[in-house]
C-alpha cells in the first residue's frame, strides 16, 4: 500500500522548517498557443528548449483545458478561481478601438441581443471584469506579496486595468486583445485609432525594433531582480503567439530551412521560439538569485492554437471551437521540493484551478463570501499525480454566434465529453478512445446523453449562467 503525506506536512516539507521564506509565484499564460505547439508535446517543427526543461523539472498535464475556446473569459476564470458563466465574461471583450465604448452610467451591458435570423437571442457580453471580483494579487496582497502584470490583460480599459485589480506594477496590460505591431515601437501609425497610432498602453516604446517578447522578458527580469528578497507574484501574460504573425527575421529563416509537418508557418514557430527564450530568461534570473527552489512556475494557455497559424492535430480544430483542438492546452507546474520532476498526468484540470492551488500553496484562505469553482491541485501534485481531483466534471459555456452550428456548452466527465449545441443535435464523445472527436455517439447512447446533459443543465443554473432563448423575432 502506498501512503501519501497530508497537504499540511508536504507544505512544511516544501516550505522548510523555522522561519521559511514563503513562496514567489510565476504564472505564464501565453495567449493562442495550442496543446501541440510545444517540443515535449510533440511538436516536430517547434523548438522550445526552456519549456520542455521545465516539464522536465516539473509536472507536465496532458489534459488541461482554457475555460473557453476565446481568450478574456479563460483569463478572467485565471484570476478569479470562476467560470465564465457565472462571472458573466463568457465572449472575448471589445476593446475601445473595436468598438467597445465604456457606458456612461459606468455598467456593463445587460439582457439579450440577436436579429431576425437567428433562432436564439444570446446575452450580451461584458465590456470589463468586474472589479468586485478577488484577482490572485488581490489575494496575495494581504500575505506582504508585491504582484506585477506583464503583457496582455484584455479585460476591460482604464478603470479595470490590472493596477485596479491589486497588481502593484503593470507593463503592458490594457483593453487590447492582441498588440498592433510586435516591434517597438509597437504600433501602427497609419491607424485611424489614436491609441494604436500610439502603442501599447503602459508599455511606451524604448528601443526601436525591439521584439515584443524580449521587451517583456527584461520586464520580467527587472521585477524578479528588484522584488528578489520579499514574496512576488509575477502575472507574465505574453502577447504572442497572437497576430499579427510577425516574428524576428534571423530566428524566421532558420525555420524555413527546416523540414517542414503539419506545422509550417516559419513566422510563428519563430514567435513560439520567442516565448521559449522568454520562459528560459525568467528561469536563470530566479536561478541567478537562488530563489528558483523556492518558486513556483504555471505554464499553460489562454485557449487553443488558431487554425492556419498552427495545426493542433491530432486534436480536432481549433481556437474558438468547441472541439479539443479550440479547448485543450499545454500546462506545466514546477515546484521544486514539492513536485516530482519529469512526471506526467492526465488529470482534467482547468485555468479555474490556479487561485485555489496558489492560495493553498501560500497557506492563504480562498476569499470569503466568493463561490470558487476550481479545485486546488497541490495534492495531485504532490502525489506525483495519484491523488485525482476531488471532482466530477469540469465545464464551458459560450453562449454566442460565432463558428456553426452557433452557442454552445460543453460538460467533460472522465473520459466522456458531451457538447450541447443549442441550435444542433448533441454531439457524444469519448475522449480515451476518439481523442480527434470523429465519432460522435450521442445518437447511438441516448441515456449517457441524457445524463450528462442533465447535469450540465444543473450546473449552469447553479452558477447563474445565461442560457440563450428562443428568438419570438425570428423570420
Amino acid at each position: 500500500m502506498k501512503i501519501f503525506f497530508s497537504t499540511s506536512l508536504f507544505l512544511l516539507l516544501s516550505l522548510g522548517a523555522g522561519a521559511a521564506k514563503p513562496l514567489n509565484f510565476v504564472l505564464i499564460l501565453v495567449d493562442d498557443l495550442g496543446w501541440m505547439d510545444l517540443a515535449c508535446q510533440g511538436s516536430k517543427y517547434y523548438e522550445t528548449p526552456n519549456l520542455d526543461r521545465l516539464a522536465s523539472e516539473g509536472m507536465r498535464f496532458t489534459d488541461a483545458y482554457a475555460a473557453c475556446a476565446v481568450c478574456s473569459p479563460t483569463r478572467a476564470a485565471v484570476q478569479t478561481g470562476r467560470y465564465p458563466g457565472r462571472l458573466g465574461v463568457t465572449d472575448w471583450i471589445r476593446s475601445r478601438f473595436q468598438g467597445g465604448k465604456i457606458p456612461a452610467d459606468k455598467k456593463n451591458p445587460s439582457g439579450y441581443t440577436g436579429g431576425r435570423n437567428r433562432k436564439f437571442m444570446v446575452p450580451k457580453n461584458a465590456l470589463w471584469m468586474e472589479s468586485s471580483e478577488v484577482t490572485i494579487a488581490e489575494l496575495l496582497k494581504p500575505a506582504g506579496y508585491v504582484s506585477c502584470h506583464i503583457g496582455k490583460w484584455h479585460l476591460g480599459a482604464d478603470e479595470w486595468y490590472p493596477q485596479k485589480q491589486g497588481y502593484d506594477f503593470n507593463f503592458g496590460g490594457c483593453d487590447y486583445g492582441q498588440p498592433p505591431n510586435y516591434f517597438d515601437p509597437f504600433n501602427q501609425p497609419k491607424h485611424r485609432h489614436p491609441m494604436i497610432r500610439a502603442g501599447i498602453p503602459h508599455l511606451p516604446g524604448r528601443k526601436k525594433g525591439q521584439y515584443l517578447s524580449d521587451r517583456e522578458a527584461e520586464e520580467a527580469v527587472a521585477f524578479i531582480e528588484k522584488h528578489k528578497h520579499e514574496p512576488f507574484f509575477l502575472n507574465m501574460d505574453n502577447y504572442a503567439v497572437h497576430t499579427p504573425i510577425q516574428a524576428k527575421t534571423e530566428v524566421t529563416a532558420k525555420y524555413e530551412k527546416k523540414p517542414k509537418t503539419n506545422q509550417k508557418s516559419a513566422k510563428y514557430a519563430a514567435m513560439v521560439e520567442s516565448v521559449d527564450d522568454c520562459v528560459g530568461h525568467i528561469m536563470e534570473t530566479l536561478e541567478k538569485h537562488d530563489i528558483a527552489d523556492r518558486t513556483v512556475i504555471i505554464f499553460t494557455s489562454d485557449n487553443g492554437g488558431l487554425l492556419g497559424p498552427t495545426n493542433n492535430a491530432p486534436l480536432r480544430s481549433g481556437k474558438g471551437y468547441a472541439y479539443e483542438g479550440g479547448i485543450r492546452v499545454p500546462l506545466i507546474i514546477k515546484w521544486p521540493g514539492s513536485v516530482k520532476a519529469g512526471t506526467t498526468s492526465s488529470e482534467p484540470v482547468t485555468s479555474v484551478d490556479y487561485l485555489p492551488t496558489i492560495a493553498e500553496a501560500a497557506r492563504l484562505d480562498l476569499p470569503k463570501g466568493v463561490e470558487i469553482d476550481g479545485t486546488s491541485l497541490v495534492d495531485h501534485l504532490f502525489s506525483a499525480g495519484k491523488v485525482p481531483l476531488d471532482r466530477k466534471a469540469i465545464y464551458w459555456h459560450f453562449p454566442h454566434y460565432r463558428h456553426n452550428p452557433g452557442p454552445y456548452s460543453i460538460i467533460r466527465e472522465g473520459p466522456w465529453k458531451l457538447i450541447h449545441f443549442y441550435e444542433g443535435p448533441m454531439e457524444l464523445y469519448n475522449l480515451k478512445d476518439d481523442l480527434g472527436e470523429k465519432k460522435n455517439l450521442a445518437s447511438s447512447m441516448p441515456s449517457k446523453v441524457k445524463e450528462l446533459d442533465s447535469r450540465l443543465i444543473a450546473h449552469l443554473e447553479s452558477i447563474g449562467a445565461k442560457i440563450p432563448k428562443p428568438n419570438a423575432e425570428k423570420k
